[in-house]
């Protein structure tokens, strides 16, 4: 909801007189909190109702975390923009946190992203992953009452709630790689929307959006899902397009990483590129 507002209020600056309504929307992802996304269907889940509401007309645009959409869009759909990308870091949440050195051993780290599991591992592996789904809000809760001594959440999420300094500590890239396409939002809407389309890409910020293709074509090539723990960041800068890669095993025993530079033009190319050469030495 906080990330729709901020389209809503993006969309008014640039198209005053544009009639908006916002349609809250519950999906399966939202849900099933139960279960890991991997058990239930991935990444798929939080976008299926969304996606039908648009082809049947229901709605003019949809609004996504970029890093929850799959790879492939149905027939008839595409992303018309993207924001200005938020922070991009992963920020480690617990009392007095500021690495994860500074758990003690065995910790119990809540997490249901096999990508944060995996790196934890790779860099603790005397640490016990405890399953952690939910809002923001739940989470947080379920440290403060003790059920588990941290957990890691997207920074640009907690911005975005006003939760910036939450206790605990961003992790550099360098350190932690993100997730694909981590801190963007992406704005979804019919291929044959000629009115929406034009609106719309008031709001796309073109570096953002070359990123974002880089590291979703990284993904794709390894067929990324929920069952795959897969970083990529891609930072862009001036004409140039730096993006750096990581496939680890589930277990956190091992890893495979990738960097590669290039025109930022390229973006795609690059992405794909990164990806075929993890794929050759799988």
């Amino acid at each position: 909801m906080a990330q729709a507002h901020e389209v809503r209020d993006r969309l008014l600056a640039a198209w005053p007189d544009v009639a908006t309504e916002i349609v809250p929307m519950s999906t399966s992802g939202d849900n099933f909190l139960d279960r890991p996304l991997a058990d239930i269907g991935g990444k798929g889940l939080f976008t299926k109702e969304i996606e039908e509401a648009l082809l049947d007309g229901s709605i003019d645009i949809a609004v996504h975390s970029m890093k929850d959409m799959p790879t492939v869009l149905p027939d008839g759909l595409m992303i018309g923009a993207i924001l200005p990308r938020e922070d991009v870091r992963d920020r480690l949440v617990g009392q007095g946190l500021s690495w994860l050195a500074d758990l003690p051993r065995g910790a119990k780290f809540g997490t249901s992203s096999l990508r944060r599991a995996a790196q934890v591992l790779l860099k603790r592996p005397d640490i016990q992953i405890v399953p952690l789904r939910g809002n923001v809000q739940t989470r947080l809760k379920k440290l403060e009452t003790g059920e588990m001594a941290a957990t890691m959440l997207a920074q640009a999420g907690l911005n975005r709630l006003g939760l910036a300094d939450v206790f605990g500590a961003p992790l550099s890239v360098e350190e932690f790689l993100p997730a694909v396409a981590q801190g963007a939002i992406g704005i979804e809407c019919r291929e044959n929307d000629a009115e929406v389309l034009k609106k719309i890409a008031a709001l796309n910020c073109k570096n953002s959006e070359l990123a974002v293709v880089c590291e979703r074509a990284f993904l794709r090539v390894l067929d990324g899902s929920c069952r795959t723990p897969i970083s990529g960041y891609a930072e862009i800068m001036g004409d140039q397009l730096h993006f750096r890669g990581q496939v680890a095993e589930t277990d956190g025993s091992s890893a495979k990483d990738v960097e590669l530079r290039g025109s930022a033009l390229d973006a795609e190319k690059i992405g794909r590129e990164a990806g075929l050469s993890l794929k050759k030495t799988a």
